[in-house]
């Protein structure tokens, strides 16, 4: 792509999916939502809001179901190109979350048109319409407005057999819990924002971010697969605990065993830890048990595209664990569901 001198997250106030709304204020925001009545008068929508999960999914005549999600934020990285990508790389990610395969994605675009050159607009929207077409459909216009800081992002229309469709709600107790991508993309974009991430670790995150989970179309096949979700903004704790109050359910996790990007140990410890971690840990911290610093900038740290937290019967871990080999995805089972105890969902650690 073409050179530019342009440092995006100095134009933007946060930075990914850790520009979202903490979950408890977000509950707040959604409270009074007549979910009953919604479903009574529209039966075809089989999951809306009120379940947490990646994307809305509506049941057709025929019998298919069609998935609707949307997803922007302000930029994470400082190339445009590379927004671009990672932006809807993200967006996509619901879709293949809930089992199913895009069918065609339109562009939201807001840029500050007074402050950054339209061209470098042009090389955002460039980096989103690459990702459409390698993953085989086509961005298909869009919408755009003015604003104060730069924002993209994707609404994506998929795809998916209804045997196929995954749910939050759908996980049991004794699943064992996986994850296809190392956690600490927060922690490695703070770092570089703040100019200490080292160059070994340079373009790590980016190629983390930009790899799609196209993985959730095959796992969705496999029917002891019962939940998948992507971990973005909330963290793996909070979207963990989506699933847990969605099925629920408790939770238990293995720190040793979660894939991590390399160093995160050094930056913690330097300060390189997203406002958003905090947010979250306030939002759903009593749901966890007392954690140290290393383990709250682990569980909390907001995500951007990261990876598809898998549900899995122990039965079929083994094939499970075949398709992740196949595709090259980290195996290792990072916890398991059990039968809620109290009134609440909780999330435990241990050696396991």
């Amino acid at each position: 792509m073409e050179s530019t001198t342009v440092k995006l997250t100095e134009y933007s106030h946060g930075a990914g999916c850790g520009c979202k709304i903490a979950p408890d204020v977000l509950s707040r925001i959604l409270a009074g939502e007549p979910s009953e009545k919604i479903r009574a008068a529209f039966p075809e929508l089989l999951v809306g809001h009120h379940s947490r999960d990646d994307a809305a999914a509506v049941e057709l005549p025929d019998g298919q179901v069609i998935l609707s999600t949307t997803d922007f934020f302000m930029p994470v990285v400082d190339d445009p190109y590379d927004f671009g990508r990672i932006a809807a790389t993200n967006a996509i990610s619901d879709i293949y979350a809930m089992g199913g395969r895009p069918l065609v994605a339109v562009a939201i675009l807001g840029w500050p048109v007074n402050v950054l050159d339209p061209a470098i607009a042009n090389l955002v929207i460039r980096g989103g319409r690459d990702v459409c077409s390698a993953l085989g459909f086509a961005l298909a216009g869009g919408h755009s407005i003015d604003v104060p800081e730069p924002i993209f992002g994707l609404a994506v229309t998929g795809i998916v057999p209804p045997l196929n469709l995954k749910l939050n709600s759908a996980a049991k107790a004794g699943d064992c819990l996986l994850l296809t991508k190392p956690i600490g993309i927060g922690i490695h974009t703070t770092a570089e924002k703040q100019r200490q991430l080292l160059d070994t670790h340079q373009g790590l995150a980016t190629k983390v971010m930009c790899e799609a989970n196209t993985i959730g179309a095959k796992l969705s096949e496999i029917g002891a697969v019962h939940a998948l979700t992507d971990v973005t903004g909330f963290g793996l704790a909070g979207h963990l605990l989506e699933v847990c109050n969605g099925a629920g359910l408790d939770a238990t996790l293995n720190l040793s065993r979660i894939p991590e990007l390399p160093g995160l140990d050094d930056y913690i410890a330097k300060g390189c830890v997203p406002g958003g971690t905090e947010r979250n840990h306030a939002a759903y911290g009593t749901a966890l048990p007392d954690l140290t610093q290393r383990e709250k900038a682990l569980l909390c740290d907001p995500q951007t595209s990261g990876g598809l937290l898998i549900a899995v019967s122990e039965a079929s871990l083994h094939e499970v664990q075949a398709v992740l080999h196949d595709n090259g995805l980290p195996q290792e089972v990072i916890g398991a569901l059990s039968t809620r105890s109290g009134a609440t969902s909780q999330i435990t650690l241990s050696s396991m």
